[in-house]
């Protein structure tokens, strides 16, 4: 198949694509890198935050328009697959669907569905919009809603969910959000992990310090829950200096952050989700321990009944404080900690493996 990949989230896609590639099909990636973060792309279009960093952008677009036909699949990480305005977004996708056989929805983060279900619906005990039956007042929170319900964004959204040939989710809460609505074209297929067969479960000596890994995006840091998570870790660190080792990357790119998180420990993952995130299960896969999203959804899901490698917690600093100095004052249970994450990842992520799902999904609608 000719397979084209547009936008980026964590390096789902450009993950995905090589995992695709290696089994026989010719894959595109076009994104702007997820800005910062810088992943790899084969056409880079992303987007200079200036005026004339707009006119350079629609220069750009409209240059690489003539490359973006005569696909089999394409593949959009999300509604806003472009750094366009919603209402002009509309004309991208009516050009994609024109000169491409088929076209797929991402499911993968922010968009109407995931706000307007934890908002209104509020099927999950918490989520990045509410904490049981209340909405949350930070500020990411309530820009969000905004920016989502009833506007361009919701009718962009909504009017490719209705037009395009299939919807594909990551995690179990996007899933929870499209399949109620479109049960017939959504599917589930986890997040694809390179791992790295050179790589191994870290040793752990009982006589070294526990290394614990935080990564902060500055901008997002209340919206995720992470402040939380470095409150209760800087807390427990001064309490157990001989013990512990904080290490912190704060909005870097992607290879700066692999760097800062290899031989960690422990890895503090996004607070307000019932799953593992792209990062936490890329450390998973180098024996990295999560605390986070380990609900039994997540479990149920994949069909995994005796695996149980992360360390849930709930929004509260209470939750990660305890947990996280449970492993703490017991590191007898690292070893075995350690190992699982490393079969739950290979089990259920490797690229390979998502990429046949892929393969099978994209071959169904195709017929």
């Amino acid at each position: 198949m000719k397979i084209l990949l547009i936008g980026e989230y964590s390096n789902v896609h450009w993950t995905l694509a090589e995992g695709l590639r290696s089994i026989g099909h010719d894959v595109t990636v076009l994104s702007n890198g997820d800005f910062w973060k810088d992943y790899p792309r084969d056409i880079d279009l992303s987007r200079i935050p200036t005026k004339i960093g707009g006119y350079i952008y629609v220069y750009k677009l409209l240059k690489a328009l003539p490359r973006l036909c005569h696909f089999d699949i394409v593949q959009l990480i999300n509604p806003m697959f472009l750094e366009l305005k919603a209402e002009k977004m509309f004309h991208i996708y009516k050009y994609l669907r024109r000169n491409n056989k088929k076209v797929i929805l991402g499911g993968f983060g922010m968009d109407y569905f995931w706000v307007s279900t934890c908002c209104e619906e509020k099927p999950f005990r918490y989520s990045d919009f509410n904490i049981g039956n209340e909405l949350r007042t930070n500020t990411d929170a309530i820009k969000e809603r905004r920016d989502w319900l009833g506007t361009n964004k919701e009718k962009l959204n909504k009017y490719i969910a209705d037009s395009c040939d299939g919807i594909v989710t990551g995690l179990y809460e996007y899933w929870v959000c499209y399949h109620p609505k479109y049960p017939n074209k959504t599917v589930y297929i986890p997040f694809p992990i390179k791992i790295d067969n050179k790589s191994h479960i870290n040793d752990y000596s009982f006589n070294k310090k526990i290394n614990i890994f935080i990564g902060i995006n500055k901008l997002r840091s209340a919206y995720k829950g992470t402040d939380i998570m470095f409150a209760a870790a800087k807390d427990l660190t001064n309490k157990y200096q001989d013990k512990i080792n904080l290490r912190i990357a704060e909005s870097v790119p992607f290879n700066k952050y692999v760097e800062l998180l290899n031989n960690s420990d422990i890895i503090l993952d996004q607070l307000y989700s019932y799953t593992p995130s792209m990062n936490s299960l890329l450390a998973m896969s180098k024996g990295i321990i999560c605390v986070g999203g380990g609900e039994a959804e997540n479990y149920e899901i994949i069909n995994e009944n005796k695996l149980r490698p992360i360390i849930n917690v709930v929004p509260s600093y209470e939750s990660v404080y305890t947990e996280l100095e449970k492993l703490i004052l017991h590191p007898e249970k690292i070893p075995e900690l350690k190992r699982q994450s490393v079969e739950y990842v290979c089990k259920h992520h490797d690229y390979m493996h998502i990429a046949k799902q892929y393969e099978k999904f994209y071959n169904n609608i195709l017929s």
